[in-house]
């Protein structure tokens, strides 16, 4: 799921990701363009209800591919995306849009 904010002080869009109740996951990083999709970068935050969540800042006027990559070896995509694309390894990719 996708939840976006829109920020009145300049052009930016804080977005929150949060991945499916169940995933019964250890661990789970957001990886995409914005992070040059380095499995790292952007680990997220367990939920009390199964889910896990973070929240990054993006430009305006952009669309960016995404992943959640799940206890570092399953690829999964938002249902929430606001569309996909295919990737080069056999898939999709989410995207967002802001």
């Amino acid at each position: 799921m996708l939840k976006k904010r829109y920020l009145k002080s300049k052009p930016a869009c804080q977005v929150s990701f949060y991945t499916a109740r169940e995933l019964d996951a250890e661990n789970v990083a957001l990886v995409g363009d914005f992070n040059a999709w380095d499995e790292s970068a952007t680990p997220m935050k367990p939920l009390k209800d199964g889910r896990f969540k973070t929240t990054i800042e993006l430009p305006l006027d952009r669309q960016f591919e995404f992943r959640y990559l799940i206890d570092n070896s399953d690829w999964h995509n938002d249902r929430a995306a606001d569309q996909y694309v295919p990737n080069p390894f056999s898939g999709d990719n989410s995207v967002v849009e802001v």
